[in-house]
């Protein structure tokens, strides 16, 4: 592998080069057609300016955020390093610039990297029932079994619970199976949440519950003709770790306010917080939040991973005005006034969710 350099392009057009310092860490330059007429593709750490810029060490190991969203974590990195080591590949040894090549154009997300190395092109032909078998098999480590075929479906994937990226009916869904610590009926409980949201009047993705087990969620970084939308987690555009509580709401609210100009977008937000706190998940780390740049506008991306979720001791990974434990009322509406929400817009939201919430008995 040893690739030094990788070229970073949208939509066919070259957005700029990632290449590793001699420290270990990437630098990133736009190319000079993109200034001219791109946009910023981390506009609070990397602006539209003419210069090399440095990723800090941390918390990306050396990377810049919006390039580590289009690596996979959790289950999607398992794979690709099972396939690594199948290759005889120490993973340890794996640079950043490597690990982009991998992921090349298959990554969530519209950027591609340059060139690229797939690690599999096996075209998987197992149902769902079978992949979800493998899965488990690979997880607990009893086999390799499907690998390939797994890697070529979930390798660009992030989370930590197995999944695969299909196509249904030409369109691009992603669907998720059981990990091991889950409960049996994973599925059909994030099924129901979805519909929860939704209820609540929280921005939904299309959701199925594939052969009456498996929950599936239709991609929205694609459009339906295929064309990839820009994307980028809280975590990539705010440095912000994933894996530890770095974030408080009001965090959220400042940056959605300061990227999108619209308070709309900012009402998304503070639903989708107060869906999180009524509907018990707690599992609202960066990652978790993204936003979305089409036809020159950012928002807040629709909903997901939305579940029951008891967070690490107990507490929300997004504090809610400082309260990770048990937030209540007046650190809702605290949140609320900080980002300017009008008082009586926040507590209509407030009585929305939490209405949909006391209507969905499953939620405990």
């Amino acid at each position: 592998m040893k690739n030094s350099v990788a070229n970073v392009s949208y939509h066919g057009h070259k957005v700029g080069r990632i290449a590793m310092t001699r420290d270990g860490v990437c630098a990133f330059e736009y190319d000079a057609d993109w200034l001219d007429s791109g946009f910023s593709i981390s506009p609070f750490k990397l602006p539209l300016q003419k210069k090399v810029f440095i990723a800090s060490r941390d918390p990306f190991g050396g990377n810049f955020g919006v390039f580590d969203d289009s690596l996979p974590d959790g289950w999607g990195r398992l794979l690709v390093d099972r396939m690594l080591i199948k290759k005889r590949v120490n993973p340890a040894e794996v640079s950043i610039i490597d690990r982009l090549a991998i992921v090349g154009s298959s990554g969530m997300g519209a950027l591609e990297y340059m060139p690229q190395r797939p690690l599999t092109d096996v075209a998987p032909a197992d149902g769902l029932e079978s992949l979800a078998g493998e899965a488990e098999a690979i997880l607990n480590e009893k086999y390799d079994g499907k690998l390939e075929e797994l890697a070529h479906l979930g390798g660009s994937s992030g989370g930590a619970r197995p999944k695969v990226l299909i196509r249904v009916d030409g369109a691009d869904w992603l669907v998720k199976f059981k990990a091991g610590v889950d409960p049996r009926n994973i599925g059909r409980q994030e099924y129901d949440y979805s519909l929860t949201a939704r209820d609540a009047g929280l921005e939904m993705p299309e959701t199925r519950l594939f052969e009456g087990k498996f929950f599936g969620v239709r991609r929205f970084d694609r459009k339906p003709d295929g064309e990839k939308v820009f994307m980028i987690s809280a975590s990539g555009l705010l440095n912000a770790s994933h894996r530890l509580p770095t974030l408080d709401y009001n965090n959220l609210m400042d940056a959605t306010l300061e990227l999108t100009r619209d308070y709309k977008e900012a009402e998304k937000m503070f639903r989708l917080m107060c869906f999180n706190i009524f509907a018990h998940n707690r599992d609202d780390h960066a990652k978790n939040f993204s936003f979305l740049y089409d036809r020159g506008k950012w928002s807040v991306s629709p909903a997901y991973d939305l579940v029951y979720s008891e967070g690490m001791g107990g507490e929300h990974a997004t504090s809610v005005d400082g309260e990770g434990r048990n937030p209540n009322e007046q650190n809702i509406t605290e949140v609320a006034r900080k980002a300017g929400i009008d008082p009586k817009t926040a507590k209509r939201v407030m009585e929305e969710v939490a209405s949909a919430t006391d209507r969905a008995k499953f939620i405990k």
